[in-house]
């Protein structure tokens, strides 16, 4: 399928992309709407397209799997992301990566903050970096403003896994990716990490691939 016409308006360029069904087309790494940033939503595909993009967005995320997915990663240019994470993860993992249940939210227009000085250093992926994960230095709890998908007002605090969920996610909207944040000697293959690394912490791989943990 031919990506949605670089200059056409928005909503067109969405009905483009929803006109084909099913799970939205990935966008990977090197394509320049990944690195160019978004626009605040401002209404720009009204309620029902905007509703019809968003379960979208839901779809194309469930499908790849993936915990977020930001408007950016579908070749749209507009301050969106979703999140959802049903954590299906052994409890040890879940106590030490803090990853708890997070219901499907949609972050409208999102910055975020640190709530506090800890951080926290795990593997991470990116549905548009497929095939590898590297350890990033991520703040432990932030504060995330902005609106859900009705306009109402999101001021919230997430800590742990969703936290990092969050940041990587609003990252996308301003055209960050994770390898940007990454101790880029981790960085492994999906099958080295399970291989090698699938444990509640990057204690080992740092000392093994030689990078610094804060």
């Amino acid at each position: 399928m031919a990506p949605p016409r670089e200059h056409a308006p928005l909503a067109e360029r969405v009905e483009e992309l929803l006109a084909a069904g099913g799970p939205l087309p990935l966008v990977a790494a090197g394509r320049p709407v990944l690195r160019r940033g978004t626009e605040p939503y401002d209404g720009q595909l009204g309620p029902a397209l905007l509703a019809r993009f968003i379960e979208a967005l839901r779809v194309t995320m469930h499908a790849a799997p993936g915990v977020g997915l930001a408007a950016p990663q579908v070749g749209v240019p507009l301050r969106i992301a979703v999140i959802e994470d049903p954590a299906p993860v052994p409890q040890e993992i879940a106590v030490v990566r803090g990853r708890v249940p997070q219901p499907f939210r949609v972050l409208v227009n999102p910055v975020y903050e640190p709530a506090g000085s800890a951080r926290g250093a795990f593997f991470e992926g990116c549905l548009s970096v497929p095939g590898w994960q590297a350890v990033v230095a991520r703040h432990a709890e932030v504060r995330l403003c902005g609106e859900d998908e009705r306009g109402r007002a999101v001021d919230e605090v997430f800590t742990g896994w969703p936290a990092r969920i969050v940041q990587h996610e609003t990252d996308h909207l301003d055209g960050t990716l994770y390898l940007d944040r990454a101790e880029i000697r981790s960085l492994s293959t999906d099958e080295a990490v399970a291989a090698l690394w699938a444990r509640p912490s990057p204690e080992a791989a740092a000392e093994a691939l030689g990078f610094r943990l804060p």
